[in-house]
């Protein structure tokens, strides 16, 4: 070959490599672009991590930090009325609770948030974790939390975030898994009677009477349709003997009986009152527990 036709073959092959970097190929350009919107949708992302013990929920979130370092944690919450006040207040993507977290759990948080951004259950109970990720639930970490496992979930929730996925929503899965896990907790025996000390008198009302408990500084007020007293045991203690389908918590400081609300009341505000049979008393009802009153 003289050198004339080697320098052209050179340049030929030189100006179709500069041709072929510049327009890129079909498939480099696709994955260029996959990369580039999920770059772009999971650059913005915002979580709450929800988890009633310090050492875990810290743990947690040093390992998001170095999962995925463009995720902002914008809050952390140490029990479950803080988490769905968060949810509210911050609208974040993605919720990463607690399961087992006292007064409002990580389930009754995931109702509030259902549909509203993705839930990442946290569990140390692995036949719950298994039943929460196969009935649909964005994915579940089974603690201690290994750096795969939360590789795994980081990656399946910044795919779903990419797609622009809508929040799934997880009523019916959240029902279940209560259900489920009410059946494997050891049986606390139930409250029947209240007896409360007034004077020198002890007044003793039957579980069946109450219409609602409510904290009062270092009482709890029981209140029934014709008669009230206080007792010295925190409203805490007090509903952990209640049956939860009868007794409803509506607020930090109130738990009323489900069968004796008549109506409930929502001002321009958004702001929940519950009015009673038979009784003129009404009650407030705080945000975290706003769920139990969505329209059917």
């Amino acid at each position: 070959m003289s050198q004339t036709a080697h320098s052209n073959a050179h340049n030929n092959a030189r100006n179709n490599a500069q041709d072929n970097a510049a327009q890129g190929a079909p498939g480099a350009a696709t994955a260029s672009a996959t990369t580039s919107a999920t770059a772009s949708a999971t650059a913005s992302a915002t979580a709450i991590v929800a988890d009633d013990e310090d050492l875990p929920r810290a743990e947690l979130v040093r390992m998001l930090a170095a999962a995925w370092p463009g995720l902002r944690i914008a809050a952390e919450c140490e029990h479950g009325p803080a988490a769905v006040e968060a949810i509210d207040a911050l609208g974040p993507d993605i919720a990463f609770l607690d399961i087992r977290m006292p007064g409002l759990s990580g389930l009754d948080v995931a109702r509030a948030a259902s549909g509203r951004c993705h839930v990442v259950f946290t569990t140390a109970y692995d036949s719950h974790a298994i039943e929460a990720f196969e009935a649909g639930a964005v994915d579940y970490l089974l603690k201690p939390v290994s750096p795969a496992r939360l590789a795994q979930a980081v990656q399946r929730l910044q795919e779903r975030l990419a797609q622009r996925q809508p929040a799934a929503e997880i009523d019916t899965l959240v029902e279940r898994l209560a259900a489920r896990m009410r059946g494997s907790e050891p049986v606390t025996p139930r409250l029947r009677w209240i007896s409360a000390s007034v004077g020198d008198t002890i007044k003793m009302f039957s579980i069946d009477e109450v219409l609602f408990f409510q904290s009062d500084e270092k009482y709890t007020r029981v209140v029934t349709a014709s008669d009230e007293a206080h007792v010295r045991k925190p409203l805490k203690e007090l509903a952990a003997g209640l049956d939860p389908d009868a007794f409803w918590q509506v607020h930090r400081s109130v738990v009323v009986r489900a069968d004796r609300i008549g109506r409930a009341t929502r001002d321009d505000l958004g702001r929940i009152t519950l009015h009673l049979k038979g009784h003129a008393e009404t009650l407030a009802v705080s945000q975290a527990y706003a769920w139990r009153f969505k329209p059917m």
